[in-house]
C-alpha cells in the first residue's frame, strides 16, 4: 500500500522480531499531536494525553500492526480509509 501512495519509510520495523516496547510507543506518543487507533473497519481518534498503551495493544498483548508516524498524526493498526489519509 505505502509503495502506491509514494510514501517514503524512514524506518522499517518486524513486529515479530524486533517489537516495539512500552517505552518505544511513549516516544512516539510524546511526538504526536493525533492518535488514530483502527480495529478492522472501525478506529477512534485519540490525543496522545488520553490515549492508554492497553488501548494500542491488540487481543495478544502485543502493539498492533502497523504503527505509522507521519507528521505529527500515530497510527496503530491498520485502516485503509486511515492510512489513505495519511
Amino acid at each position: 500500500m505505502f509503495d502506491e501512495t509514494g510514501a517514503t519509510i524512514a524506518e522499517e520495523r518486524s513486529a515479530t522480531k524486533a517489537p516495539l516496547t512500552d517505552d518505544d510507543v511513549r516516544a512516539l506518543l510524546a511526538t504526536a499531536e493525533r492518535v488514530i487507533v483502527a480495529r478492522g473497519r472501525s478506529r477512534r481518534d485519540l490525543s496522545p494525553a488520553e490515549t492508554e498503551l492497553d488501548a494500542l495493544k491488540g487481543p495478544t498483548g502485543k502493539y498492533r500492526a502497523p504503527i505509522v508516524l507521519a507528521g505529527t498524526t500515530l497510527l496503530v493498526g491498520f485502516n485503509a480509509e486511515a492510512l489513505a489519509e495519511l
